[in-house]
Parts: C-alpha cells; sequence; structure tokens
C-alpha cells in the first residue's frame, strides 16, 4: 500500500478537491479512484481511502457508489509517466459547460426563473401526488426499478406491486424495465442494469452545480428542443427535467444530451439505468427531517 507522502502531487491535489453536494462528486469519485489504482493492489484500502476523501462532501456517499466508482475505473487506470492520461473531470466524449452561455441563457429577458416555471406548470402539484405521477410517466403495469438509496435498497417489479410505496421513495430508472432481472458487465444477476433496462421512455437533465433559478431557465430553453414533461427538485440545489423521447433516434437524442452538458447538465443521466429523482418521493437528509422532492412543472400534454 502506498503511502499518501509517496503519492505524486496531482494525486495528492486530486484527493483533496473532493466537490460540494451537488457540484460532481460522483465523477470526482470515478476521477480519483482511476489515478490511484496503481498504488493500490488491494482494493479495499483503495475504496477506503476514497471514501474517506469523500466524507466532507455535504452527502452521504454510500459504499457501493465508492465501490463501483472503483470498479468502472479500473479499465481505464492512469498509468505513472503517461501525461496524456491524467484525469479530467469529465469524459473527452462530453463538452464542459460553457459557463458564458449559461450565464447568457440565465440572464435572458424572457428566460423563466423557479417561480415562473411553477406558475407555467398546466397542472399544479401542491399536494404530494407520487402515485398518480407515476400512473402518468408510465400506464398500464410495466416493471419499474425503484430505490430507497441510491445503489441500495433497489429492487424491480411490476407498477402495481410498487403501489403505496413510492411517496417514501428517493429514486427511480426512468424508463421502464425489460425483465426483472438482468446480466451485469461482470456477470452477476442485477434488478438493476442495462441488460434489463428497456427502450428509453425519458430522458432527464440534471445539473451538477448552480441555482435552482439559472437550471430553470436552462430545461425551459431545452424545452424549445424536445418536449418537457416533468420537473423535479432534487430536495437539494438542483432540478431534475424529464424531456419525453420514446421512439427517439439515439443518435439525435444524443446530440439533445451533448448540447444539455454544454448547459451544465450531469452525463451520468445518459447511461440508460441510472437512477434519478422519485417525482414527489421523499429524500433523506442528515441530521434533520426528509424532504420532499416537489414537482415543480407538469405538463401532461408532453408525455409520450
Amino acid at each position: 500500500m502506498a503511502q499518501l507522502t509517496q503519492l505524486p502531487r496531482f494525486v495528492l491535489d486530486l484527493l483533496a478537491a473532493c466537490p460540494a453536494a451537488g457540484a460532481g462528486v460522483h465523477r470526482w469519485l470515478f476521477c480519483v479512484a482511476r489515478v490511484l489504482h496503481p498504488f493500490y493492489a488491494d482494493k479495499r484500502e483503495l475504496v477506503a481511502l476514497v471514501a474517506s476523501a469523500a466524507a466532507g462532501c455535504g452527502r452521504e456517499v454510500p459504499a457501493g457508489e465508492v465501490e463501483k466508482a472503483v470498479a468502472n475505473s479500473e479499465a481505464c487506470a492512469w498509468q505513472p509517466g503517461d501525461n496524456r492520461a491524467r484525469p479530467r473531470v469529465r469524459s473527452s466524449k462530453w463538452p464542459e459547460p460553457n459557463l458564458e452561455q449559461i450565464e447568457a441563457i440565465a440572464a435572458a429577458p424572457d428566460s423563466p426563473r423557479l417561480a415562473d416555471l411553477w406558475e407555467a406548470s398546466p397542472i399544479r402539484c401542491d399536494e404530494p401526488m407520487t402515485e398518480a405521477l407515476v400512473d402518468a410517466l408510465f400506464p398500464g403495469d410495466p416493471l419499474l426499478c425503484c430505490s430507497w438509496k441510491l445503489d441500495r435498497f433497489f429492487d424491480t417489479g411490476a407498477r402495481e406491486e410498487w403501489r403505496g410505496q413510492l411517496d417514501e421513495m428517493q429514486f427511480i430508472v426512468p424508463s421502464p424495465m425489460s425483465a426483472a432481472e438482468g446480466r451485469t458487465k461482470e456477470g452477476n444477476l442485477s434488478p438493476r442494469c442495462l441488460d434489463n433496462t428497456g427502450p428509453r421512455r425519458f430522458l432527464v437533465i440534471e445539473f451538477d452545480g448552480g441555482e435552482a433559478d439559472t437550471h430553470a431557465a436552462v430545461l425551459w430553453h431545452l424545452a424549445r428542443l424536445a418536449p418537457l414533461a416533468l420537473v423535479v427538485h432534487s430536495g437539494g440545489k438542483s432540478l431534475h427535467g424529464w424531456f419525453s423521447c420514446a421512439g427517439e433516434d439515439e443518435e439525435k437524442l444524443h446530440k439533445f444530451m451533448r448540447y444539455a452538458v454544454l448547459l451544465g447538465a450531469d452525463p451520468a443521466t445518459w447511461t440508460r439505468c441510472q437512477l434519478v429523482r422519485m417525482p414527489d418521493g421523499l429524500r433523506p437528509m442528515p441530521r434533520t427531517w426528509p424532504v420532499r422532492q416537489h414537482v415543480f412543472h407538469f405538463n401532461p400534454a408532453n408525455l409520450p
């Protein structure tokens, strides 16, 4: 095991630079794990180090999230001496945020703030209505993957099996599942993986940083390009925009996602099996009462 003093300076700097919750913690986990692989043969020690470095980020970082970052980054682990492989925060297939463009959109006279998005909602969700929202988003009795905690306590079952439980959950996969279980890349059976996630029904756009008013302006801007069905508050600082995309060409959707990432969106939600915030679900908070993940905008006319 390498001592911290034996690590390269840029690795130490990266370890000490965990962003605040909502500003890209998930991506930082992958980035820092990638450069630590050459120094830690025992992955348990690597997981423990990354988890410790992330402890003060302002949110709970589940052990499973750290373990997945370590496992997924091993295939592209940095090699000492390869300066070209020094990690960037974003994968090269996604653009860096264009801060000037984001600011211009937010400052435009016709750009809404969060309150405007609420006022413009065709249906006002003044009371928690998780079950009714999920019925509208996923009509019939499809298989849905839902979760109480990120990467833990998730399962896949028919819509009716979940009835009465959803308003206490944090996460859901925004597309129906094709089977109760599938095979992960490692060959293990899992109720949530790409193998058992069906075709896209919604592409969810969420944000790494910034304020909710800016997110509202960007989502409204993106709604000129794709039908915006739902806007969910994370219970923290960010908004999640659900864009209907059933039957759309993947290449077209990828271009839309790249543009959203250019405007500050988190590229993680491009993955079809990625969990997103449950509409009107419940988010546990450390040292305080749980927070409702309110729906600020709902337009049934834009459902698939």
